[in-house]
Formats: C-alpha cells, structure tokens, sequence
C-alpha cells in the first residue's frame, strides 16, 4: 500500500515539474528579439488543456482610462509575425488609436477608471499551451486575456 501513495506522490511531483519546466524562462525557449524603445514584450504561458483545439484565447490588449457612461474602445491590429529561423508566431500591435466613444449624455456625471481594450483584427488565437503567447506592445498598452472554449453541443445546419 505504501508502494501506491509512493508512485502516486512521484507521479505528481513530476507532472509539477512538467509544468515548472513548460513555464521556462522565454529565452529558453527561442531568441525572441528583445522590445524596441517605446515597446514592451509581454509573454503568456498557457495551461495545457485536453482538446486544445476546442479552446481560443483572447487577446484583450487596452489601457487603464477615465470613462464616463459611454461605451470606449480604443482602436488597432494585432499582426502575428514569424520568429525567421524556428517558425514560432509572435504578435506585434504597432498603433493604439483612440479612445473612441459613443456619444450618449450621462445622466449621473461621473467617471470613472476602467480599463479600455483595443478593438481590431487579429486579438482572437489558436490555444496552443507548447509555446507562449509572445506579444510586442506601446509602453502604455497593458495586455490581459481570456480562454474561450467550445460547447460540446454540436448544431446541424439546415438547407433553404
């Protein structure tokens, strides 16, 4: 019985080393090229999940503002870029424009700070947990994310 709970506890503490080492520093991975000035390099790690191809991740790249009532967006393009020589994607969003706003009287008058994401083509990636998610973003640009996934529910189109 106690042989079990041995190769139970091994079987964890090496499945934990597993994770420590897929976490590796990024320069252990791949000489992604150090940021520009006026850039920061932003990296995510992701989990490995069963079925990864049921999973995207979102990018949600924005600055912290004062908003008031109305929606704000700020504008951009995330563009995927190839690191020559090793073939692994990294994302590079070159221009934040905005904000832009919608333009509704706010009853109450008061702001507030929020975080304000960028809006464009390119923040929605494939869910790959083997490789970090490697972005180029302005200094201002905070990036955060989110992991969607996919229902089991499968729906049948119809013929008209």
């Amino acid at each position: 019985m106690g042989s079990v709970t041995f190769n139970t506890t091994v079987g964890l503490i090496i499945a934990g080393l597993s994770t420590v080492v897929h976490a590796a520093k990024l320069e252990e991975v791949a000489p992604f090229p150090k940021p520009e000035q006026g850039f920061t390099r932003q990296v995510i790690h992701l989990p490995s999940q069963p079925q990864e191809e049921n999973f995207q991740v979102e990018i949600l790249a924005g600055k912290t503002l004062t908003v008031d009532c109305n929606r704000q967006r700020l504008g951009g393009i995330l563009e995927e870029k190839n690191l020559e020589g090793w073939g692994y994607p990294f994302y590079r969003l070159e221009k934040v424009i905005g904000p832009m706003s919608t333009m509704m009287a706010c009853p109450d008058g008061k702001s507030k700070q929020d975080f304000v994401p960028v809006v464009g083509d390119g923040f929605l990636l494939r869910y790959n947990s083997k490789l970090p998610i490697v972005l180029y973003v302005p200094e201002d640009v905070d990036v955060r994310y989110r992991v969607w996934s996919a229902s089991s529910k499968i729906e049948k189109a119809v013929q008209e």
